[in-house]
C-alpha cells in the first residue's frame, strides 16, 4: 500500500489536520512501518524530534486491517496518544477502527477496596478522609474509573492506595463487585478493540503472566508498536526478574488485619501474626542501615544482621500462612491473604537461594551468573531484586514466538546511526533498522556550548563550577532555562546556588525545583511565567515539551553515565569484560549517548525555536570518547566561547525583570 498521498502536500492529513506540514521523513517512516506490518517483520526506527513519528506509525496501524497494540513509555504519552493524536488520524482517514485505552489495575478505582476503606473509617489524616470521599463521588459517576479523570484528587494522594487494588489483593471473580469492576470493563473493552493503547509496564506484565501460564491481560495482536522504545531494556529487566518489597509484606499484614476484623472477629491470632510480620518487615529495612541506595547482595556490610532479619521474615510469614489457612474458608479475603503469603514465601526462597545453586529462567534455561541479586533501600522500605543481565535472549523468544510485526521507535535508539547497542540489549540482531534525521535547522536554531576551564566532574565543588559557567548564559537569555542535573543531591545544591544568584542580582525571576509540586503543575507554571528557571533531574530529561522562547536554554551538569557502583551495571560491566568486550565503549558510552540525546531533545521542539544547549562536562571535548558522544547529538553549531552565546541571544543585556528577546 502506497501511503505517500496521505502525507503529501495537499494530501489527506493536510486537509484534515490543522497545522499539519509535509515532511518527507515522516512519509518514509510510515511506509517502512507499513512494510514491516505486511511482512510481519521487526523494525527499529529512530526518528529525530519534529519528524512526526506518532502520525507516521498511527496511519499504517489504522490501515493495516489487523489488531494492533501500541505501547508507550509513560501514562502521560498514553493519554495524549489516545485522547489527542488517535482521534485526529482516525477522523482524517475516515477509519472505522475501534480503539481502546488500557492501563494497569492501580490506575482504576477498586469498588471493593473503596468500600472497605470507607467502612473501616480510620485514615492517616483528615485530608485523606476528605479525598476518599471525593473518590467515592467520582466512582459513582465515572464511566471509566480512571484515576487520571478524577480532577479533584491528586494522583499522588495517599487516598488512592486505599481506593485501588493490586494483583496480589484483587479478589477476581469472587468479588461481589466483579460485574461493575472498572478494570474488568476496561479489559473487556480492549479485548473487543482493533487498536489498544497500553504502556510498557502493562505490556511486559502481560508477557510474564503468559509465560507463567496465568490469565492474559492483553488480547493477541498482529502488530505491536513500541513508542519511546529506549525504555524497553530497563523495563524488561524489571519484569523478567523477581522482586519482593517490605511494602508488600506490610500491605499483606494490613489486609490480614482488615479481613480478620470483618470475618474472624472472635480471633486475635491473625492480628498477632500480622503484627509480627509487620515488625519483621520493618526490622529487615533497619538491618540495611540508615542510608538509602542500591546495594549488591554480595557487598552487604551487615550480612549477618540482614540474614537474621530475612530469616525472621520467613518465619513470621510461615506462621501467618498457617493461621490464614486455618481460617480461609470463612471468606475470600482470608483466602487471598493466604495465597499472597505463599507467594511471598516462594519469592524469598527463590531470592535467598545459594549462589552456586543452578537457576533456570522463564524459558527453562540455566541462568547461572546471568542473575544479579541486589537490594534497593528507601528511607522507609526496601526491595529485594533478582535481575537477569541478558534480557535480549529472553525477549528474543517473544519476537520469534509468534508471527507478528514488531515496531520499535524513539528519537534516541542509535549512536550516530549505529543500532548495535540497542539490538544487542533487546535481542533484535535480525531486525531492520532505519534512522530519519530531524527536519529542524539546528545550525541556525541552536548552539552547543561547552564552557572552558571546568574541573573534572568528580572534583569537590563541581556544582559551584557548573553554576558559575552556566549562569552568564541563563542571564543572557533572561531565564527561560532548564538546569538538569544527573543526581538529586547536585540538583538541590544547584537550586540553592541559583537562588543565591537571583537574590544577589536583585532578579525576581520565578525559580522552580523538581519535587516541590507535581511535574505537570511545575511545567504549567514554567510555561506561563516570564523569565522562569526550572531546576530538575531525570524527571525532566524526557517527555517534556515546551515550545517557543519560554525554553531557550538547557543546561546539563555532566555526561549521564550511570553510577559504576549500581549493582546491575557493575555486574553487566564484569560480564562484558569477562567475555572479552570493552564494557565502557560498548555499553556505558552508548547508554550515556541515548540518555544525553533525550536531555538535549528538550531544547528545540519546533521550527521556530531557538536556544543554547550548555553541557558542563570537560570530558565531552577532552576525552577520546567525547567526540563520539557529541557527534551523536543533533548537529548544533558548536562553541566554547561565552561571547558567541551572548551574541546568539543578542548583544544587549535584558534589564532585570523583563523578558529577553530569545526565540
Amino acid at each position: 500500500m502506497d501511503l505517500a498521498p496521505i502525507f503529501a502536500p495537499g494530501g489527506t492529513l493536510e486537509k484534515a489536520v490543522e497545522g499539519f506540514r509535509h515532511r518527507p521523513e515522516q512519509a518514509e517512516f510510515a511506509q517502512a512501518v507499513m512494510e514491516a506490518i505486511q511482512s510481519k517483520g521487526a523494525l527499529i526506527a529512530e526518528a529525530g524530534t519534529g519528524t512526526g513519528k506518532t502520525f507516521a506509525y498511527l496511519v499504517p496501524a489504522l490501515l493495516s486491517g489487523g489488531r494492533v497494540i501500541v505501547s508507550t513509555g509513560t501514562k502521560t504519552l498514553q493519554d495524549q496518544l489516545y485522547h489527542r493524536d488517535l482521534p485526529h488520524v482516525r477522523e482524517a482517514l475516515s477509519a472505522t477502527v475501534d480503539v481502546a485505552l488500557l492501563k494497569g489495575r492501580a490506575n482504576y478505582v477498586c469498588l471493593h477496596h473503596l468500600e472497605e476503606a470507607s467502612a473501616q473509617g480510620t485514615f492517616g489524616s483528615r485530608e485523606e478522609a476528605l479525598e476518599l470521599q471525593k473518590i467515592r463521588r467520582f466512582a459513582a459517576t465515572t464511566m471509566s474509573g480512571d484515576r487520571s479523570d478524577c480532577a479533584d484528587v491528586a494522583e499522588s494522594s495517599p487516598a488512592w492506595a486505599r481506593a485501588t487494588s493490586t494483583r496480589e489483593n484483587c479478589l477476581g471473580s469472587a468479588c461481589r463487585h466483579y460485574q461493575e469492576c472498572f478494570v474488568m470493563k476496561a479489559r473487556k473493552r480492549a479485548a473487543e478493540a482493533d487498536l489498544i493503547v497500553v504502556n510498557h509496564h502493562l505490556f511486559f506484565a502481560d508477557v510474564v503472566l503468559r509465560d507463567e501460564g496465568l490469565a492474559d491481560l492483553l488480547p493477541s495482536a498482529e502488530t505491536v508498536i513500541f513508542d519511546e522504545a529506549h525504555h524497553l531494556p530497563d523495563v524488561a529487566r524489571l519484569f523478567f526478574g523477581q522482586s519482593l518489597s517490605t511494602t508488600q509484606l506490610l500491605e499483606l499484614a494490613r489486609d490480614t488485619r482488615l479481613a480478620e476484623a470483618q470475618h474472624a472477629k472472635e480471633s486475635t491470632q491473625l492480628g498477632e501474626a500480622a503484627a509480627a510480620l509487620e515488625k519483621a518487615a520493618r526490622d529487615l529495612r533497619l538491618s540495611l542501615g540508615a542510608s538509602p541506595g542500591r546495594i549488591a547482595f554480595n557487598a552487604l556490610r551487615s550480612r549477618e544482621a540482614f540474614d537474621a532479619a530475612l530469616g525472621d521474615v520467613v518465619g513470621q510469614l510461615a506462621v501467618l500462612r498457617e493461621r490464614l489457612a486455618a481460617q480461609e474458608e470463612r471468606a475470600e479475603e482470608l483466602r487471598n491473604c493466604r495465597i499472597r503469603a505463599d507467594e511471598c514465601i516462594a519469592r524469598v526462597a527463590e531470592w535467598n537461594g545459594p549462589d552456586e545453586r543452578p537457576r533456570e529462567d522463564a524459558y527453562g534455561e540455566d541462568a547461572g551468573a546471568g542473575i544479579v541479586r541486589w537490594i534497593e533501600a528507601y528511607p522507609q522500605s526496601a526491595v529485594l531484586y533478582a535481575t537477569p543481565l541478558d534480557v535480549g535472549r529472553i525477549f528474543q523468544g517473544q519476537v520469534k514466538g509468534e508471527p507478528r510485526a514488531w515496531i520499535f521507535t524513539s528519537a534516541t535508539l542509535s549512536v550516530n546511526g549505529d543500532f548495535t547497542h540497542y539490538q544487542a540489549e533487546m535481542g533484535l540482531a535480525e531486525a531492520k533498522t532505519h534512522s530519519w534525521p530531524s527536519p529542524f535547522d539546528y545550525q541556525r536554531q541552536a548552539l552547543l556550548y561547552v564552557p572552558e576551564g571546568l574541573p573534572d566532574p568528580n572534583t569537590e565543588g563541581y556544582v559551584e563550577a557548573v553554576i558559575d559557567a552556566a549562569w552568564p548564559v541563563v542571564r543572557s537569555s533572561g531565564g527561560h532555562a532548564f538546569l538538569l542535573f544527573t543526581s538529586l543531591r547536585s540538583m538541590d545544591r544547584g537550586h540553592d546556588l541559583v537562588a543565591a544568584r537571583l537574590a544577589r542580582e536583585g532578579l525576581e525571576w520565578p525559580l522552580m525545583l523538581q519535587g516541590t509540586a507535581a511535574k505537570s503543575e511545575l511545567l504549567e507554571r514554567f510555561r506561563r511565567s516570564p523569565n522562569a528557571i526550572l531546576v530538575g533531574s531525570q524527571s525532566f530529561w524526557e517527555g517534556v515539551d515546551v515550545k517557543g522562547e519560554q525554553l531557550s536554554v538547557v543546561v546539563i551538569d555532566r555526561l549521564p553515565f550511570n553510577p559504576p557502583d549500581d549493582p546491575v551495571l557493575a555486574a553487566t560491566i564484569e560480564r562484558i569484560n569477562r567475555g572479552g568486550g570493552n564494557a565502557f565503549m560498548d555499553y556505558q558510552v552508548p547508554r550515556a549517548v541515548i540518555s544525553l540525546k533525550q536531555g538535549a531533545g528538550r531544547l528545540i521542539r519546533d521550527e521556530a525555536d531557538r536556544g543554547a544547549l550548555v553541557i558542563c562536562d570537560p570530558r565531552l571535548v577532552e576525552k577520546s570518547y567525547g567526540r563520539r558522544i557529541w557527534q551523536a547529538l543533533p548537529p548544533f553549531r558548536r562553541t566554547r566561547k561565552l561571547e558567541e552565546v551572548e551574541a546568539f541571544f543578542g548583544a544587549a543585556r535584558t534589564p532585570p525583570g523583563e523578558t529577553s528577546g530569545a526565540g
